[in-house]
């Protein structure tokens, strides 16, 4: 399969006008159909409108279901179901709901395959101004230009995101966009299948002329070859540096007309393609000293200058780009710790509920410990700490003090991690514990 990539790569890069003819049998590969499930199911979704599960399709036999798969797109008899529609709550806003659709694994499995197959034939023509949902990408990619930009002294920031990009998205335009790169027929016309498909809210099904369902495997490629069209229009020299992480939008520029012109050019490109931003998230920043700094990516960036050298004479420190988790980060680790501690679940054993916490900690220290996170680490850790006093008290119907008194010890061969009877909390803002250690299983209030 690799192999299979790794060739429509090089054909595509090779020659930027060709257009790919014969795809439909790279999608009916065993390996490939295979491969669609591992990402399936490595993803561990919630099952479609047939209500089949994972664990029923492994138990139903997987190679059984990509053999009826493949007869089925073979022969032009697959259809797909439309998707559940289900409403999730959009992290650190209240009262609003970000859309999901759903879709049934066996149709998540042939997305997944398409996917692998036309990947490649994009990725040849994206360009490094892209980060989003792109493979050897990831989101500090597109961190970095934005501190290598404000270095070489682009200041003037403009950020914005485009509103419902996902359900804005003309069927037609995207099938003419698709169309620039790839012509073969049952190919096209699986894809105009899957966006046709609908989603079914309340038990109707609604089949709108645009948008691209959010949740399925072949969306956030859809989206990429959709907005494309803003990153090969867009003329460095003139505007700024952009920076786009699927529907994020941010534009490094040197003065403050240069952003205005910056913003009016994406207002007129996203306008051709049928979009519009986000004027709620909409604003120019310059980055200053003491300044109000720039949200990107989950992390806020500000201009900020260092202590110099220590023991010089009158040694003032150099300006820089400083980056830690944003107050909106902050406070969604503070509901997700308050979730996994609430009141029903104090049935659960604390190690079981310290293990949650500690699966969620990983994951959200692994993506914040990249720049000057310290402080807002031992937040969080400090944070992790007292909800679990909380839960514990409770739990024992004794009290919060008795939560303190059990909840904690520091191990000096484990670089100060915090811990909970032995399993690990929280880092101790990445640095190590330099005080006297407490004795293995010595409590400490």
């Amino acid at each position: 399969m690799r192999a299979l990539q790794h060739t429509l790569y090089r054909t595509a890069k090779a020659d930027p006008g060709r257009r790919f003819h014969a795809l439909m049998d790279k999608v009916l590969r065993r390996d490939v159909l295979w491969r669609g499930w591992v990402a399936v199911r490595a993803n561990n979704g919630a099952p479609g409108i047939d209500t089949t599960t994972l664990d029923q399709v492994e138990e139903y036999g997987v190679l059984r279901l990509l053999d009826e798969l493949t007869a089925e797109l073979a022969e032009g008899r697959y259809r797909p179901l439309p998707a559940r529609g289900v409403l999730i709550p959009k992290p650190g806003v209240k009262d609003e709901y970000r859309p999901l659709s759903i879709s049934a694994v066996r149709d998540r499995i042939v997305q997944a395959a398409l996917k692998i197959v036309l990947e490649p034939v994009f990725e040849a023509d994206f360009l490094p101004c892209s980060f989003g949902f792109r493979p050897k990408r990831s989101p500090h990619d597109a961190l970095q230009v934005v501190i290598d930009e404000a270095w070489r002294g682009r200041r003037w920031v403009v950020e914005t995101d485009i509103a419902n990009c996902f359900s804005a998205i003309g069927h037609q335009e995207l099938m003419q966009a698709v169309e620039e790169r790839i012509v073969d027929q049952p190919v096209l016309k699986l894809l105009r299948q899957i966006l046709r498909a609908g989603v079914m809210t309340d038990g109707q099904v609604r089949r709108e002329v645009t948008g691209a369902a959010q949740g399925g495997p072949i969306s956030p490629l859809l989206c990429n070859v959709y907005l494309h069209r803003i990153d090969r229009a867009w003329d460095v020299r003139e505007f700024g540096v952009f920076i786009r992480f699927a529907d994020d939008l941010l534009v490094m520029c040197r003065t403050r007309q240069q952003a205005e012109a910056a913003l009016a050019r994406l207002r007129r490109l996203l306008a051709e393609l049928g979009l519009e931003p986000k004027e709620a998230k909409t604003r120019i920043v310059r980055l200053e000293e003491d300044g109000q700094g720039v949200d990107f990516l989950g992390f806020h960036h500000r201009l900020v200058r260092s202590r110099g050298v220590r023991g010089g004479r009158g040694t003032a420190g150099v300006l820089f780009l400083a980056r830690w988790p944003s107050d909106k980060a902050m406070q969604r680790a503070r509901d997700r710790i308050r979730e996994l501690t609430v009141r029903s679940r104090l049935l659960l054993s604390v190690e079981a509920v310290v293990q949650d916490i500690n699966v969620f900690l990983r994951g959200w220290a692994g993506y914040f410990r990249y720049g000057h996170s310290t402080l807002r680490f031992g937040k969080i850790r400090d944070y992790a700490l007292y909800r679990m006093a909380i839960f514990i008290g409770k739990r024992h119907k004794r009290g919060r003090a008795f939560g303190w008194n059990v909840v904690a010890y520091r191990s000096p061969d484990q670089c100060g991690l915090i811990r909970l009877n032995g399993i690990v909390i929280a880092p101790r803002a990445n640095k190590p514990w330099r005080g006297k250690p407490h004795a293995a299983g010595e409590r400490r209030r």
